[in-house]
């Protein structure tokens, strides 16, 4: 199979375990690849993919080549591929506009931003760079808030006949104007906001569906997350959560039996620990009503590494774009965006949207 030749918007620790990933499944085979939900993708398997071009704004990585700028601070994720080759893909310099909160400047070196002193990049110079490497799918993973960082890029893509694949909660897929525009070029989109493996959100909709199928009525949740990463960081900006608390809210909605009041759901990012590093801790309580009335609750804490726990969902959706590239499929991947991401276009419950991300794969469905 040919490579697949992906550009990432972001080098952040979410990227350095997609690119740590792509080297560490080299080494394996079906028979002992843990941590994937498929090994083979319409006969692309985990390693078939290639990093060919990268932007970013840290002074740190911008100019060093991927493999180089995975593992330069701020990154802490786990290194579980140290000796990933490589890549002849140099990090460019991205925009900047919202694509990093101000007050991210005022940490130690290990934590804090450091701007490039590179001028950022335009609107030619980036559809440029897209098209004269050879990129087929454009991921973003810029920081959370990045609303107009966001949609320069996914412009961009639009201008250079890029796929994407939005990570983040800026919402463009699920947007009818942007959807629009997607349709109307015939480039596939997946989004909004990866669905972690096994993380917070995709174990809450879980339970509140078990709730459901069980007669169990939910009057009452909250989900509470912490974390050390810059993800975390860059969220104590309160005024960049709103299309995160929405997208992570509405993801849990979505299953319950009859809408929740919003007194009674609070679903979000937290607080910042810096010694948890690329850790994330949920804590999940869940109160309801069982037969007769009689009251329940539930209470879980949940530890993963963050960044791996994406990577594990984002290397399938790179795998299913390709997909829809090589059929000539365009506009919105439904199935895909149902099963890998928070807030889709159309959401299902779970069980649902694997069936049809399945479908999809198998060729028995389009979008």
């Amino acid at each position: 199979m040919d490579k697949i030749k992906i550009a990432i918007a972001g080098i952040g620790n979410c990227a350095s375990s997609l690119i740590q990933g792509i080297e560490y499944y080299k080494t394996k085979d079906e028979s002992d690849a843990i941590g994937l939900m498929h090994w083979d993708i319409g006969g692309y398997k985990p390693f078939d993919i290639e990093i060919v071009s990268a932007f970013d704004i840290d002074k740190r990585k911008v100019g060093k080549d991927v493999s180089e700028a995975v593992f330069a601070l701020p990154n802490c994720t786990t290194v579980f591929c140290p000796n990933v080759p490589e890549t002849g893909a140099k990090v460019k310099m991205g925009w900047i506009q919202d694509g990093f909160s101000e007050h991210m400047a005022n940490y130690s070196d290990n934590r804090r931003f450091i701007p490039s002193t590179e001028k950022e990049a335009d609107k030619d110079q980036v559809v440029k760079e897209l098209k004269d490497s050879g990129a087929e799918i454009l991921l973003n993973y810029l920081p959370v808030g990045s609303e107009e960082a966001t949609r320069f890029y996914m412009d961009c893509a639009l201008e250079a006949g890029v796929a994407c694949i939005n990570n983040m909660p800026v919402f463009i897929a699920s947007d009818l104007e942007w959807a629009k525009r997607f349709e109307e070029k015939g480039i596939p989109i997946i989004g909004d906001d990866i669905k972690a493996q096994l993380g917070a959100t995709i174990t809450h909709r879980t339970l509140a569906d078990l709730f459901n199928k069980r007669g169990v009525k939910l009057e009452r949740t909250y989900q509470l997350n912490t974390g050390g990463n810059t993800d975390f960081l860059n969220m104590l900006n309160r005024s960049r959560l709103a299309s995160k608390k929405e997208s992570k809210t509405e993801a849990v909605q979505s299953v319950v039996s009859q809408r929740m009041e919003d007194d009674n759901i609070h679903v979000g990012p937290s607080d910042y620990v810096p010694w948890q590093n690329d850790n994330k801790v949920c804590f999940l309580r869940m109160e309801g009503k069982l037969f007769g009335d009689v009251p329940m609750n539930l209470e879980l804490r949940l530890s993963v590494e963050d960044s791996p726990n994406s990577a594990g969902v984002v290397i399938d959706a790179i795998r299913c774009c390709k997909l829809a590239l090589d059929r000539g499929t365009g506009g919105i991947l439904y199935s895909p965006s149902s099963y890998f991401m928070k807030h889709p276009p159309k959401q299902f419950t779970d069980d649902e949207a694997h069936k049809m991300t399945l479908d999809f794969i198998r060729g028995l469905r389009d979008n």
